[in-house]
């Protein structure tokens, strides 16, 4: 094993590629060859928050990489362009990929969704779907590594471990998410033309946010039954972070109690899933800037239901920081390195 990776990250000017490269500033396994992006290129890259005095490159193009020279590209691309560079680049290179384009497992369905058409068809049966607490034992076997979407991330890490031990129903799952507006990424005026986008709370995607077709996926795989939830997201005036709240009902007269005890032990070894009291109140606030994903298990006043509040920061936990995890652990290294 090499004492050190070299790597590109393409899509570097966005928000989640500038929050990559600055995680990656303060890992000691890695070093940062390539920033590529389609804008300023030649200029200095913009960081968020204090960063080491590493230099970085310049920002340059795409096809200027010599791949002879990388061990990894992190992609941080729109939905489309993986799938293009996943083509390109040589087998000895892996691909971790922070898009839509290898977390459906059906061409069809990332048409229907994404209103594209994939054109790595063959890829995406080569590619791992790696939400890290999950996967950490296959990861090595893989070269193109997908990383799941944020709201996403913030729903499975408390509902997987309960549909596989069939704690809770299927049926009726209710989810409610809301995100820092950095979620929308830099273009959010385009996409989001009212006023007051600041200072007002939008939901959004009512009943067809994309992310629907990742979460249904994955639970409906470890549930063995085919689950739809009912999921809406809503932005609201904050840069970074996300809260679910979902609501689930148990099987066998489970408790709410009994749940918080189960999940707690399932996820005791890993060391990025935090606990807050039973029955506890939980914000954002503790998990900003962090890669941790912090879960309150609170009773309902309504018997064999249960509320599960989930919070990330979107651009490390729901992006940039599961990657690096996910680096770490396909190359043996510490899980933590980069993200304390």
């Amino acid at each position: 094993m090499k004492d050190s990776l070299n790597i590109a990250i393409v899509g570097a000017t966005g928000y989640i590629g500038m929050q990559l490269t600055t995680l990656l500033l303060n890992h000691p396994k890695v070093i940062i060859t390539y920033l590529c992006a389609t804008k300023s290129i030649g200029k200095k890259i913009k960081l968020f928050g204090k960063h080491s005095t590493k230099k970085l490159p310049l920002i340059t193009n795409l096809k200027d990489i010599d791949f002879k020279k990388i061990d990894i590209i992190f992609s941080a691309l729109p939905n489309g362009e993986a799938q293009n560079l996943a083509k390109i680049i040589p087998n000895n290179i892996k691909l971790i990929d922070l898009s839509a384009d290898f977390r459906l497992k059906s061409s069809k369905e990332y048409k229907k969704w994404y209103g594209l058409n994939h054109k790595g068809k063959k890829l995406i049966n080569k590619s791992i779907y790696s939400l890290t607490e999950f996967s950490r034992n296959k990861l090595k076997n893989y070269n193109i590594i997908s990383c799941p979407g944020c709201y996403p991330t913030s729903i499975q890490i408390p509902l997987i471990p309960l549909l596989m031990k069939k704690l809770i129903k299927t049926q009726n799952i209710v989810i409610d998410s809301k995100s820092g507006y950095s979620g929308a990424g830099k273009n959010i005026n385009k996409k989001f033309k009212h006023k007051n986008l600041y200072n007002s709370v939008t939901a959004y995607g009512v009943g067809k946010h994309r992310h629907m077709s990742e979460i249904d996926q994955e639970l409906s795989i470890v549930s063995k039954n085919k689950i739809a939830v009912r999921f809406t997201p809503h932005l609201i005036p904050m840069f970074r972070g996300i809260l679910s709240t979902i609501y689930v009902e148990t099987k066998n007269e489970i408790s709410a109690k009994n749940i918080y005890d189960i999940l707690k032990k399932f996820h005791k070894k890993n060391m990025f899933v935090k606990f807050k009291k039973f029955n506890s109140d939980l914000g954002t606030g503790d998990v900003m800037n962090t890669n941790n994903c912090e879960l309150s298990i609170c009773k309902d006043r309504s018997k064999n239901k249960i509320i599960i509040i989930s919070a990330i920061d979107n651009l490390i936990k729901g992006g940039s920081g599961q990657a690096i995890q996910n680096m770490n652990v396909a190359f043996n290294f510490d899980e933590s390195l980069g993200l304390r």
